[in-house]
């Protein structure tokens, strides 16, 4: 397996102790070192109403990041759509195009704002079936999002995110209506014209993210988009969702294959024992999300360790945490690989939080250099799968020195 790019997703986490301006300048820090290291793209999350997360607009944050930057894809991962609306979010991005043309990805999702029902968080269809997939990769049971989706604090975000009485656009439409303002095709139902400036022939690369193989994979694979599908965040439905991108796809002027990058949680020491004391303050940190309450401050390895847990606790969290791939740089890399190999990935998405800044871009170094070394090179696979278009160089390859 050769020519498998990794690439960042940050969701700009803010360790106890410390502040939102420290979470920021640690991560626009991590950008330009992954820069440096080669990995392929950097992209964005968007949440809110989590304490423990500076990432509330990737807009903003790929802006001051661009700025620091110079090669380097950035993107989001995902701009929520349920609160936002075509034209804003095309000239949002136009704008960061304009001052830094062909660099940006539009990583697009259903979350935010929807309410229960409308699949704004979690997985749309069936369950996968819980074990492993062919190759050994563990396929853990289905977590159910129901409580999440009837928690007041979701609640809540909708009533903040949208404005009194407003309700969430068609997804598939909003889709169609980014597209068409991106390209300078938009056409009302009367048949009058719009054109976003700026953001009309911005040189972006288009992303739809999934957690299954439902509308988004449907909405992605239909219009021929590169597809993200969420290890990290639905382990239980990655190759549903995979699949049935693959299955709704159809050749288009952005592809003439599918392209699908997967994600997943890693965390990298020089040896495994280092690698899990590192890791310590992960199960707590997605205890916070899973029981509604939001992402907390991410704690060092010894206030994790204070918390009392219960089993239901350890429920709630265990899918996430036995899905996480913590060791060595080889330990870890046999795990992306097979990941890789079970998903087909054209590409990986690696999320790595730890309490220390330092540790955390010591991760990303390691593996880079053993992504490296086990031969993994690749120039510009994820616009040179584009059938049309300019598909200018990009420095960003798979992690090198």
């Amino acid at each position: 397996m050769t020519d498998i790019p990794l690439g960042i997703l940050d969701l700009v986490p803010i360790s106890s102790g410390s502040t939102a301006a420290d979470a920021l300048h640690h991560s626009i820090d991590l950008a330009r070192q992954a820069e440096r290291l080669g990995y392929a793209r950097y992209w964005f999350a968007e949440h809110h109403l989590n304490p423990g997360v500076a990432g509330t607009s990737p807009a903003v944050v790929l802006a001051l990041t661009a700025a620091a930057t110079t090669t380097i894809r950035l993107g989001s991962g995902a701009v929520q759509l349920g609160h936002r609306t075509a034209l804003s979010t095309v000239e949002e991005f136009g704008l960061i195009d304009a001052l830094h043309p062909g660099r940006l990805d539009l990583g697009l999702g259903r979350s935010g704002g929807r309410p229960p029902g409308e699949g704004a968080t979690g997985p749309e269809t069936t369950p996968a079936a819980a074990g492993h997939a062919p190759n050994g990769l563990l396929i853990p049971p289905r977590f159910s999002f129901a409580h999440l989706l009837a928690s007041p604090r979701v609640a809540l975000q909708r009533k903040l995110l949208l404005l009194p009485n407003a309700e969430s656009q068609d997804y598939a439409q909003q889709i169609d209506d980014i597209l068409a303002l991106l390209a300078g095709t938009y056409r009302s139902a009367d048949g009058l014209e719009a054109h976003a400036v700026p953001g009309e022939g911005a040189d972006v690369d288009v992303w739809i993210l999934g957690s299954s193989g439902g509308t988004s994979a449907e909405v992605a694979g239909a219009r021929g988009l590169r597809f993200a599908a969420n290890y990290h965040v639905s382990p239980a439905t990655v190759l549903e969702a995979v699949d049935g991108y693959r299955s709704f796809f159809k050749p288009s002027a952005f592809l003439d294959r599918p392209y699908v990058s997967v994600s997943a949680d890693v965390l990298v020491a020089e040896d495994d024992a280092t690698a899990r004391e590192l890791a310590t303050g992960y199960d707590l940190w997605v205890r916070g999300i899973r029981t509604a309450e939001g992402a907390i401050e991410y704690p060092t390895p010894d206030q994790a360790r204070a918390h009392p847990w219960s089993d239901e606790d350890r429920a709630l969290v265990r899918d996430r945490v036995d899905t996480r791939f913590v060791g060595s740089p080889g330990r870890v890399a046999d795990r992306l690989e097979q990941l890789q190999e079970a998903t087909e990935a054209d590409e990986l998405l690696i999320t790595t939080i730890t309490h220390g800044h330092a540790d955390r871009v010591r991760s990303y170094e390691l593996l880079a250099e053993e992504w490296r070394r086990r031969g993994h090179t690749s120039g510009t696979p994820a616009r040179e799968a584009a059938t049309p278009g300019p598909a200018p160089s990009e420095a960003a390859v798979t992690p090198a020195r």
